[in-house]
């Protein structure tokens, strides 16, 4: 990456945009037109970048982040729910498809201790492709999403005992290779107690610490220290980075902190996993495919459908359907990013050599590249007709009933969002509440209330607090600009949502209105209002319905002059006021005078 340029950036950037474009309005994904954008950008394309097996390694982080930002969203208790897809489903997939893939590279010539090092490289799959593509589908929810999620995460567990594996197959066994081996597990076991450990006691405090500074950048900046520090450790002990960021992830979500941070790491991992798709179709050696076109055909095409049948047989044996099995077969079929940094070290431990190593380097970055077509192709495999358990597995489509979905969204935890929140909670809605003020947020989690630290006028933080399966906002928030700002991104995010906003005079009111509020209320006008209709009931100046007239009235007036005081006076009514005297209004009340008499008998 030294010697990337500005030019180089622009080149990557301008790809990106055309291809990335291009391949969404066809309906091939994002992946694919990263994938298609680096290979022709790349040292086999036009050359314009050679320096692609760096960027691969920069580009891994944002592997990284993906894997932090769907640990954050996983609860402890949802993940525990999986346990039968990642420890049976997982354990089983890794555990047959690397014995296959061993035997039959022992078959073909190489020595068994290489052969287990290439069947169980090649038995992982792409954690990045596989993610993206259920990310960009909406189907991390779905039965086969989480059966392939389940999957990914037990590869990215294997990691460690894989390391290990090559280290005990290495050829200095007498060299201390078990005990390298067994000092690797011991280390990567003390790390997680230790990341676990720390996260547990450290780390809300440490959020809690920041917020209270109030500075977004600096709060920012612990969120991606938390990441990349997590990731190196685990990287320093032998495990993949992702597994330690996906368990920095899981450690932050139940924290009040982690819908702020996701908003703050999200455009990090945007950025960085396109950059990562783009080096793998740098790495594509189109020289070495064409010169051993048919070798490399056979194996990319006998790898991808060798995965593939023992997915879907083990899809089948853990009765997650027919077409969820066929789904999680395809998606999971290529080789893994993993494999490149399994087979370098193998060729540094000497089990295997140079041209080897390149040759399957070269296949699965093919079978990787050919995975987003191969998801797109799916329908055309699948039955026109599900099948049974897929039927009972697909989730029903709820009930419209009122107040019985979505939550409500409180943009502000201050005096109004307070009383918002014990109104919601007195009828039995759910809701979430956003505000920025670190030590409110605390107090009021201690006393059991859904409420989270993050700058409620922001789109990310919105989005992250679920305004898309939200069935109202309602923003509180005392500053107007930040008020219309979140106004606007709800608008652009969810266009029919009700929005309903607190505004300070009726010239707010009606700036929110443009901005596309559906309701506001101006906190001033209602208080002078309720004021004074409440000195004149208990005066008993005026029957209540001829009190709530007069309020209406002089609402409807302050709305349409947008100010908190009623049209101007006419002007021979004020002409004929005495000095120090009231004018009269413009408009009669609707009702009649009431005599001095009964006015003073209050």
């Amino acid at each position: 990456m030294s010697h990337v340029s500005l030019l180089d950036i622009l080149a990557l950037l301008a790809c990106a945009v055309v291809f990335v474009t291009l391949f969404q309005r066809l309906g091939l994904g994002s992946v694919l037109g990263y994938l298609v954008a680096g290979l022709i950008i790349g040292p086999w394309g036009l050359g314009l970048i050679t320096e692609g097996e760096d960027l691969l390694h920069f580009a891994e982080l944002g592997v990284v982040f993906l894997l932090f930002l769907i640990g954050i969203e996983m609860k402890p208790a949802r993940l525990w729910l999986m346990r039968k897809d990642v420890l049976g489903l997982g354990t089983a997939q890794v555990t047959v498809t690397g014995a296959l893939l061993a035997g039959l590279a022992w078959a073909f010539g190489l020595a068994p201790a290489p052969a287990v090092v290439v069947g169980f490289g090649l038995a992982l799959s792409s954690t990045a492709i596989g993610l993206q593509i259920l990310g960009d589908r909406g189907e991390f929810g779905r039965r086969h999403g989480r059966a392939a999620f389940g999957v990914l995460l037990l590869q990215d567990l294997a990691v460690v005992p894989l390391l290990a594996l090559v280290s005990l197959l290495s050829a200095d066994v007498s060299a201390g290779g078990w005990t390298d081996g067994v000092a690797r597990v011991a280390q990567a076991v003390l790390a997680i107690g230790a990341v676990i450990i720390g996260g547990r006691y450290l780390l809300r405090r440490l959020y809690r610490a920041v917020a209270d500074a109030r500075n977004h950048e600096v709060f920012a900046a612990l969120s991606l220290f938390i990441v990349l520090g997590v990731a190196y450790l685990m990287q320093a002990v032998g495990l993949s980075m992702a597994m330690g960021a996906f368990l920095a992830g899981l450690l932050l979500a139940e924290s009040e902190f982690r819908h702020q941070v996701v908003a703050d790491v999200e455009p990090f991992r945007g950025f960085l996993l396109g950059l990562f798709f783009m080096a793998v179709g740098m790495s594509v050696d189109l020289g070495a495919a064409m010169a051993n076109w048919l070798p490399v055909l056979m194996v990319v095409f006998g790898l991808l459908i060798l995965k593939a049948l023992v997915l879907f047989g083990l899809g089948m044996l853990f009765r997650i359907g027919r077409d969820n099995s066929l789904r999680v077969a395809v998606l999971l079929c290529q080789g893994g990013e993993f494999g490149f940094v399994m087979f370098t070290l193998a060729v540094q431990s000497k089990l295997l050599d140079q041209a080897t190593a390149q040759f399957l380097i070269l296949v699965i970055s093919l079978t990787m590249a050919l995975t987003p077509l191969m998801v797109k192709l799916l329908p055309l495999l699948l039955p026109k007709e599900p099948d049974r358990r897929t039927r009972a597995l697909a989730p029903k489509a709820p009930e419209a009933q009122p107040g019985h979905s979505g939550h409500i969204i409180i943009a502000g935890y201050g005096r109004v969002g307070q009383t918002v929140v014990r109104m919601l909670e007195a009828t039995g809605m759910p809701y979430r509440a956003l505000d920025l003020h670190a030590q409110r947020v605390e107090q009021a989690r201690h006393a059991g209330q859904d409420v989270y630290y993050g700058d409620a006028s922001r789109a990310e933080v919105l989005r992250a607090a679920g305004l898309e399966e939200a069935r109202a906002v309602v923003i509180t928030l005392d500053q107007p600009e930040a008020a219309e700002r979140a106004t606007d991104a709800v608008r652009r995010l969810r266009p029919g949502l009700p929005v309903f906003a607190r505004a300070r005079d009726p010239g707010q009111v009606a700036e929110l209105t443009r901005h596309g509020a559906t309701g506001s209320v101006a906190e001033a006008l209602e208080s002078s209002l309720q004021l004074g209709a409440m000195t004149l009931r208990h005066l008993q100046a005026r029957r209540s319905e001829e009190v709530q007239r007069l309020v209406e009235m002089l609402r409807d007036e302050c709305a349409a002059t947008g100010t908190n005081v009623p049209p101007a006076q006419d002007p021979q009514a004020r002409g004929s006021a005495g000095a120090g005297q009231p004018a009269r209004p413009a408009h009669p009340p609707p009702y009649p005078q009431a005599s001095r008499q009964g006015a003073g008998a209050g």
